[in-house]
């Protein structure tokens, strides 16, 4: 025993040693600001806020007792911190539209209103918008669900209402921006009228979701739109947790980005993972701490091209709100934490959707099958033939999964009243129940299926990133953007 744990002391020391070193190689590599900045990367992680970063470090850290300790992501170790504010013109709780359009263009409006001011009809120019028309830099838009949802859109749209997709597409196809890539366009459809896709091509557009094209892209390309061929929920990107083999990442689709964009002139990419905050409404503390990995991923990937231009570049990290109210920490457990127990979950929420959807299809959809899919995709078991006590199911666990089970079949698990609506919000009452357990289990909380008013913090690195520092409004991250760009 005493020599497993002088073991484990030691891999613990290389460890903080190594995660040292990795922070002055940041801190050394910063570059100074005497060159003016010419590439920005403008990372955003839907819903999140230092709750969901901090516990992807702790998942990704020491959970041993006595060797607690995070593993820091990438952009957590950027020299500037700052943080926003982010309430918009109609609510503390704001929505992705305003808090977006805010980030793009400086201007506060009412929550579901994309790219217009609080009177909803004074057009507020984006970042991306002034780049393009006043410096002709190369302009990028990638996101991990639909490329004319809310956070990507207010890039270069003016709308009203964040549901009209299809004019969202419209002036996707007509904003000239060089690349587009990650998920489909929702709703790309319209009586009478013409898909998106083709309005694209018509529009000079490489269409694509072939992966060889899209990992053969470069910047002889033209303007290009890549999307997945393998969507998951509503168009989007996999989550990571259920992404198979050879299926694109956020990582993948920002790297290609950098191939299409490279120019000695100059380009703007910004980045959203946006299922960051789709987990967060559905409560899946796994699926959501898996995507802002992914998100981290994609942000190496810029780093590693601010080390080879180090007087030219910038990149910014932050959320545009928080979604789902999480804690790292719970009632039942205290002062413990169990991040351990969350490797036991093997899919995100939607994947269990499918699986309980394809019993019911083939009329197999019984308590005691529910509970074998549980324990294969969760490993939480009941009674006396589990060997895990961390994952064994109490009483109250128990018959809450079986009232959740009842209220499904019921259908009264979606009917808009008070009690349905606060217990599952909307989602499979099973597959919520089922992750709010192995949640609580690992120590962590959630208050919400909606957005919250946390502030959110902002990571900088790079040319003029020290104007990050402080607390700010979130409008202030768009001005600040076009003072270190020198537009109006």
């Amino acid at each position: 025993m005493k020599k497993i744990v002088l073991l484990m002391m030691m891999a613990l020391a290389v460890f903080s040693l190594c995660a040292e070193g990795t922070r002055e190689n940041f801190e050394a590599k910063d570059p100074n600001t005497e060159s003016g900045v010419k590439y920005v990367f403008m990372f955003i992680g839907d819903g999140m806020s230092s709750p969901e970063i901090n516990a992807a470090q702790v998942y990704n850290g020491s959970n041993t007792p006595g060797l607690i300790a995070i593993e820091p992501l990438t952009f957590t170790q950027f020299p500037v911190v700052g943080i926003q504010y982010t309430q918009d013109a109609t609510s503390f709780c704001p929505d992705s539209a305003s808090t977006a359009t805010s980030l793009s263009s400086g201007y506060k409006t009412h929550s579901g209103v994309i790219g217009l001011g609080i009177d909803k009809s004074t057009q507020g120019e984006t970042i991306a918008e002034k780049l393009k028309r006043e410096k002709d830099w190369k302009i990028g838009v990638v996101s991990s669900v639909t490329i004319n949802h809310a956070t990507p859109a207010a890039y270069y749209a003016h709308v009203v209402s964040r549901n009209s997709y299809y004019d969202i597409g419209l002036q996707m196809a007509e904003s000239g921006f060089d690349y587009f890539a990650g998920g489909l366009v929702n709703k790309a459809e319209k009586e009478g009228e013409k898909s998106i896709y083709e309005v694209l091509k018509d529009n000079g557009y490489l269409v694509t979701n072939d992966r060889d094209t899209i990992l053969s892209l470069n910047n002889k390309s033209g303007k290009v739109y890549a999307y997945t061929s393998t969507p998951q929920d509503s168009g989007s990107l996999t989550y990571r947790i259920d992404r198979k083999e050879g299926e694109l990442s956020l990582a993948d689709y920002v790297r290609k980005g950098i191939d299409v964009l490279y120019n000695e002139n100059g380009f703007f990419l910004m980045c959203e993972g946006g299922k960051i905050d789709w987990a967060g409404h559905a409560n899946d503390a796994l699926a959501n701490i898996g995507d802002t990995l992914d998100l981290d991923d994609a942000v190496k990937v810029a780093f590693d091209f601010a080390l080879q231009h180090p007087s030219e570049t910038l990149i910014i990290v932050t959320g545009d709100h928080e979604t789902g109210g999480m804690t790292i920490g719970y009632a039942a457990t205290g002062y413990n934490t169990a991040f351990d127990i969350l490797r036991n979950q093997k899919c995100s929420y939607v994947a269990f959707d499918s699986m309980i959807n394809a019993e019911k299809q083939n009329g197999t959809y019984t308590f005691d099958r529910l509970m074998e899919i549980v324990n294969d995709n969760f490993g939480l078991w009941y009674g006396e033939n589990g060997t895990d006590s961390a994952l064994a199911l109490n009483d109250y666990e128990y018959n809450k999964l079986k009232k959740a089970y009842e209220d499904d079949l019921s259908g009264n698990a979606n009917t808009g009243y008070e009690e349905s609506s606060r217990l599952y919000g909307g989602y499979n009452a099973v597959s919520v129940t089922l992750t709010h357990i192995i949640n609580n289990k690992a120590g962590i909380g959630w208050t919400s299926f909606s957005h919250t008013g946390l502030p959110v913090p902002v990571y900088a690195y790079g040319v003029g990133s020290e104007v990050f520092s402080g607390s700010y409004d979130n409008t202030e991250v768009a001005k600040k953007l076009f003072a270190l760009c020198d537009v109006e």
